[in-house]
């Protein structure tokens, strides 16, 4: 249910691929903090890229979110960039008004 919900999340519009790279991480954290304790990472991990799999063509940050998933995957411990974004006003209400 939560992984659906992040992958969701993750189709909301991202203006530049650098804010799809911060949902992408955010999506990834949100992702790991509730997976179960007994849970195989791995088979978690694999099932999530086959959920997410559909999406990437169109979505930059569910793209960054399974590029995230398989470096975990393939790389050592401590490689990932999992860093926060930084906090910034992105226009409120007149923008979320605009883009619509």
């Amino acid at each position: 249910m939560l992984l659906e919900r992040t992958i969701t999340t993750l189709q909301s519009r991202s203006e530049t691929p650098e804010r799809a790279r911060e949902l992408a991480r955010l999506g990834y954290i949100q992702w790991l903090a509730f997976l179960d304790a007994d849970a195989s990472y791995t088979a978690e991990a694999q099932r999530a890229l086959a959920l997410a799999a559909p999406f990437t063509g169109t979505d930059p940050a569910v793209a960054a979110f399974c590029d995230l998933v398989r470096q975990s995957l393939t790389g050592t411990p401590g490689t990932l960039d999992l860093s926060l974004p930084c906090p910034r006003r992105r226009g409120g209400a007149r923008e979320r008004r605009r883009m619509l």
